[in-house]
């Protein structure tokens, strides 16, 4: 029954009720005659019918938390990497197969029809892949959890290579609109921005603001097994009337329309670029616009059920993904001081109850600041209770460390220079009840290495919540032949509880099973190389190993170092005739930043280097290189079941967790890694003989850079196999119609420095590599490893993760 209007729900479960949805949306929603129906329609019909049904579940779930009373946790996030949702909604409603015998009805083959969906431009890389599988693992656990986002016209960007050179082109993604968003014009907010500040009596009155609307749409996030609905929310940036009309009336048309699109710009893309300053101010709105937007979202819901806020701590936790929302202290200071008359200690006692923060970065340059300049202008009033912050929380400091004047410059909030700085990182700390890192060496490196100040100052704030991943996702819907393989070997527990792949560890040493296993990959390996041929016209082995290593072009994540070794792979073979141990495939896709040229040029290296490899004949399919343009969620599910080999190659004491590695592992791929991040903790699980890690380590980093004892030319003048490859980056080798293209790289490795180890790395990495070679030549042997690798990957569920930060953080229950 309807819970409103006490009528059937018009979506059944039943194959015969579901096509009746769709035809009914086809009908009415989209007012098309079935005949001239395009498949883009039928896919959004079919959309809105399961929107529906998660809809009518959606209002079952808020009644039963309301009854509950329930404390709710609001996400706060400026990426949700969700993916394309049809056959995640579907599977999580168990309406996979309903679906499917529907549209076999109506002739249309639904895996066909889910093709016509578009990955969503919500985010770019693993910040925004955790968000979403936070949400995932907070529905299916019965949490009330909710996203706050922004709802981007066109996300980062989309990829396209050109000549082996990165170009940015706009991600249409919401051409067609988005079939699962429910727009909420009624619940829209105001965000000022910009002003100045009036002072009378001791009381601060922030005048002459100027208005952009944030207007909120809902996508439902149905957890699996379909009994709770909870929600994203995200905010799209609109101006606080169509037109200015005193402007407009003026005749200033041109003006008037300016001033709309200026507003409308906030949301339009992910991470603006700030290498100019118009870029600089639009990233600091866009990042204020979502935390003014949620936070009223967020006060409005509870002042719905309350009259004070007494019992707001108890009632609300909001969590900060990163460092980009940290401007929801200072907004939430504000909305309680200046809209709701709180006393500041009452204020401030009630902002750090509610707040939590994660941070996701060991460099020390991506942990955000903004001038003290910019902040004047465009948030007078959020710098001036950013000033009252700090002034209160230096009067703590002195009162710990008397007389300690170095350690209170390294502490304040602003950092004093020739252009004063917020430093965001620590207003977020000093904020915040609870701070975590998200693997046990970044959670260690945060106390000792980022921010030992405020560590010392507060260390029962410090806590360490591993990443996850949700199985959901990465297992079930990605890689279905092995999740049915999985099923009718150990049961379908894994699929909420990922402890139970426990039970597969007595199937490692069965070869009926490992040849299943391997069969199962060697269709996966021939569904990614034909995806491969249509994206780069390359043609792969798919017997050969597939050694992937996909993830944001980034010099601290070492896909340079991987190009070496596979310079040095090519140039044995080519120069040395020693033929490489097996076959290989390499694959390389990723991102990076428009503003990012080095990253940028390695994209065009991975690409000439591939060039060359590929079209010498003498090679003879021993090593192929590629490079799939435009990595998202979409490519990845089709290229992380087929790896073999997955490459997590940082540089020890950078990478804050990973998660790739957790989805590569559960998908039966063996690890090559440093130890850093979360590789320590997936070696420790599947067993040190199951996963293969090479380099230096954290502290040993530390200690060289401490006493300035690297030196990369040694490592060049003693080996011939590091010369050889770095005289090959001076040459033209790779770079024949371009010369001289590459030479920076050989530069910045032997006279500036080698930041980040490359070359003291490189010849344990070779080794690392050889070994591993030798290991594929023994399918079963491989197999064993892979597998063991399946079943001890049960801690890095996202439903781990999620139930940690409920029981220590957040304070929330399952419903």
């Amino acid at each position: 029954m309807h819970p409103l209007s006490g009528q059937v729900s018009p979506v059944t479960d039943t194959a015969a009720g579901l096509a009746e949805a769709i035809y009914r949306h086809v009908r009415y929603s989209l007012g098309q005659a079935w005949q001239s129906l395009s498949r883009r329609d039928l896919f959004v019909a079919v959309a809105l019918a399961v929107r529906d049904h998660m809809v009518e579940t959606m209002f079952e779930t808020t009644v039963r938390y309301r009854q509950a009373d329930a404390k709710h946790l609001y996400y706060v996030s400026m990426e949700f990497l969700i993916g394309r949702l049809l056959g995640t909604n579907l599977q999580n409603l168990e309406l996979l197969e309903v679906c499917h015998d529907a549209l076999l009805r109506m002739g249309v083959d639904l895996e066909e029809l889910r093709e016509e969906e578009r990955d969503p431009g919500l985010g770019n890389g693993g910040l925004g892949r955790l968000a979403a599988c936070f949400l995932d693992s907070l529905a299916t656990l019965g949490m009330p959890g909710y996203g706050y986002g922004i709802n981007y016209d066109y996300g980062l960007f989309r990829q396209e290579i050109d000549h082996g050179y990165q170009q940015e082109k706009p991600d249409l993604w919401r051409t067609h609109g988005m079939a699962w968003q429910i727009e909420r014009p009624d619940e829209a907010c105001s965000v000022p921005l910009y002003g100045s500040i009036e002072s009378s009596q001791g009381v601060s009155r922030w005048v002459n603001w100027q208005v952009v609307i944030g207007v909120p749409a809902d996508i439902p996030i149905v957890g699996y097994g379909g009994r709770t609905v909870n929600y994203l929310r995200l905010f799209s940036a609109r101006s606080s009337d169509e037109f200015d009309m005193q402007i407009f009336q003026q005749g200033d048309y041109l003006r008037a329309v300016e001033q709309k699109i200026a507003s409308e710009m906030i949301s339009q893309v992910l991470y603006p670029s700030d290498a100019m300053e118009a870029g600089r101010e639009l990233r600091l709105i866009q990042e204020y616009f979502l935390v003014a937007c949620a936070l009223r979202d967020i006060l409005q819901r509870y002042l719905k059920s309350h009259t004070t806020f007494d019992a707001f701590p108890a009632q609300v936790a909001i969590h900060l993904n990163d460092t980009h929302p940290a401007l929801a202290v200072a907004e939430c200071m504000r909305l309680l001081l200046d809209e709701h008359g709180l006393p500041w200690d009452t204020a401030w006692g009630l902002t750090q109850a509610v707040m939590a923060y994660t941070n996701h970065t060991l460099l020390p340059e991506a942990l955000e600041t903004w001038p003290v300049a910019l902040l004047e202008y465009v948030l007078p009033r959020h710098l001036q209770i950013i000033y009252d912050i700090n002034a209160r929380f230096l009067k703590h400091v002195i009162t710990t460390w008397p007389g300690d004047l170095e350690r209170m410059r390294r502490l304040s909030l602003i950092e004093e220079g020739p252009q004063k700085q917020v430093r965001m990182a620590h207003l977020a700390v000093v904020g915040s009840h609870a701070v975590n890192g998200v693997a046990a060496l970044h959670s260690e490196l945060l106390k000792t290495a980022l921010l030992p100040d405020l560590y010392q100052l507060w260390p029962e704030r410090f806590t360490n919540k591993t990443n996850g991943v949700t199985q959901r996702r990465w297992l079930l819907k990605a890689n279905p032949l092995l999740a049915e393989l999985l099923c009718s070997s150990i049961g379908n527990g894994w699929i909420t509880n990922l402890d139970e792949l426990r039970a597969l560890e007595p199937y490692a040493q069965d070869q009926g099973f490992q040849r299943a296993f391997l069969d199962i990959k060697q269709a996966n390996k021939a569904r990614l190389a034909t995806m491969i041929h249509e994206a780069t016209q390359i043609l792969v082995d798919p017997h050969a190993l597939c050694d992937i290593h996909v993830k944001r072009i980034h010099e601290y994540k070492r896909q340079l170092l991987n190009v070496m070794r596979i310079m040095h792979e090519y140039l044995c073979l080519v120069e040395d005739q020693v033929v490489p141990t097996v076959p290989r495939t390499y694959v390389f896709a990723g991102k990076a930043a428009p503003g990012y040229w080095a990253a940028k040029q390695i994209i065009k290296l991975i690409h000439n280097v591939s060039q060359v490899i590929n079209n010498d004949a003498r090679v003879r399919g021993q090593i192929t290189v590629v490079f799939i343009p435009d990595y998202r969620v979409l490519l990845a599910e089709k290229i992380i079941p087929a790896a073999d080999l997955s490459e997590h190659i940082s540089m020890a004491g950078t990478e804050a967790s990973g998660t790739s590695n957790m989805k590569f592992a559960m998908n039966g791929a063996l690890t090559i890694g440093t130890l850093d991040g979360a590789n320590i903790e997936i070696m420790e699980e599947v067993g040190k003989e199951n996963i293969f890690i090479f380099g230096l380590k954290a502290q040993e980093i530390q200690a060289l850079r401490r006493h300035g004892s690297y030196d990369p030319r040694e490592y060049y003048r003693r080996y011939p196999e590091i010369r050889r490859v770095v005289d090959a980056l001076s040459s033209n080798l790779f770079c024949p119609h371009e010369p001289g293209l590459f030479s920076w790289i050989a530069r910045a490795l032997l006279d500036e420095g080698d930041r980040y180890f490359h070359l003291a790395d490189l010849l344990p990495y070779i080794d690392t590599q050889h070994a591993i070679g030798e290991e594929f030549k023994c399918p079963l042997g491989w197999a064993h490893k892979a597998i063991l690798n399946v079943a001890r990957i049960g801690k890095f569920s996202s439903d781990r993760t999620v139930s940690e930060y409920a029981r220590d953080i957040w304070h929330i229950e399952r419903f």
